[in-house]
């Protein structure tokens, strides 16, 4: 038995005639090719909708959409499964999703991760691969794409509920692999919280937790009797131009579960199997953030540092002058200068506020559904 399973893919302006033209050759090739016929069956995160319609939700952050014509490419490559549980899944709305969908089962590419309504979007998936029972569940982190009872979109990760749908799938199957699309975009370790939450998937049968999202490689942690990769980079997603998207790994699943990785690299507008002294890098960066995380304290400190980097900008936005013209011709005059005077602005009992907005679970319930109101 092998398994593959690859991270996010897009069909983009630069790369979506590669993927009409079924021309995989140019989009992954011939040793990736290779290693995909030779595989049993290949799992990856599909992160736009499929559909020829333009009708982008109200977000933030840029609305995906790549045209059906590019399933020819993804049905090229031999995808087997697609999670479906992402940020972007619902970018064209009810529509973009529902041609999906369509689309992948008239092509017979199965999927997981979404649904009409939240029912069928947490459904689990189950493949008997060579005798071996393997479940997959898919969920998200909640931004906009996110199903609820009477909406379509994707499975919401849900610390009452998603633990058990995966206590109950370890009871019918062999293996379980959790795909959870979250954590912070180009960030290469795991918060804190994020840490707990896979380890606790991990305590409920998954025996491998793999999070997508965050478009770079991260670190791997061998908990209990599970393992926990912390993001895995992109597969083919030629629009992301961080140095961090350069590279990224597909993880290999074998007979018993071992697991291993392929270091990918970034090739024009595809990707090619990292080779010589790049995939010796590129595994070596990856081991060496793995080792790093065992480290007590290490993750909390990490984490630490990095927060204030984010503040500044979830700042500015609560504060409403991120867009308006004068603050933002001001803030070039000054070099910056006039975004840390805007968030130095707030007093102390103004932050405390705020973190208990935040913080607390009754506050951050009614910010949500006011905001949904509004």
């Amino acid at each position: 038995m092998s398994i593959i399973i690859g991270a996010d893919i897009v069909p983009t302006e630069r790369n979506s005639s590669y993927f009409e033209k079924e021309n995989i050759e140019y989009l992954v090739g011939s040793d990736l090719i290779q290693i995909f016929k030779d595989t049993d069956y290949r799992v990856f995160n599909l992160e736009t909708p499929l559909t020829n319609d333009v009708a982008p939700i109200d977000k933030c952050g840029p609305a995906l959409r790549a045209d059906c014509s590019t399933i020819l490419g993804i049905k090229k490559l031999g995808v087997d499964l697609f999670t479906l549980a992402n940020n972007h899944i619902m970018d064209q709305g009810e529509t973009g999703l529902t041609s999906t969908i369509n689309l992948l089962k008239k092509n017979e590419i199965s999927y997981l991760g979404a649904g009409e309504n939240l029912e069928q979007a947490r459904k689990p998936f189950v493949k008997n691969i060579k005798g071996k029972r393997i479940g997959f569940y898919a969920c998200a982190e909640h931004e906009f794409s996110i199903a609820s009872e009477n909406n379509a979109g994707g499975n919401p990760f849900d610390a009452l509920e998603s633990f058990d749908h995966v206590v109950a799938l370890k009871a019918e199957c062999d293996f379980v692999v959790v795909l959870y699309h979250g954590g912070k975009e180009y960030y290469q370790y795991p918060s804190p919280m994020l840490q707990k939450v896979c380890r606790k998937f991990v305590e409920k049968g998954a025996d491998l937790v793999v999070c997508q999202h965050s478009h770079c490689i991260g670190c791997e942690e061998k908990y209990a009797e599970g393992t926990i990769v912390y993001g895995q980079g992109n597969f083919l997603f030629d629009d992301c131009v961080n140095p961090f998207a350069e590279h990224s790994l597909l993880i290999k699943i074998e007979d018993d579960f071992s697991i291993n990785y392929l270091p990918l690299v970034k090739f024009e507008n595809g990707v090619r199997l990292a080779t010589g002294d790049d995939a010796e890098k590129i595994i070596d960066a990856f081991k060496i953030r793995s080792e790093q995380i065992k480290e007590d304290g290490f993750i909390l400190k990490e984490f630490a540092k990095f927060a204030p980097s984010m503040l500044q900008n979830y700042l500015i936005v609560c504060s409403g002058f991120r867009h308006r013209i004068i603050c933002r011709i001001l803030n070039r005059l000054t070099h910056g200068r006039i975004v840390k005077k805007l968030t130095s602005a707030y007093s102390k009992d103004e932050l405390l506020a705020l973190r208990n907005f935040i913080e607390c679970e009754a506050h951050r319930e009614l910010w949500i559904e006011g905001l949904l109101k509004k």
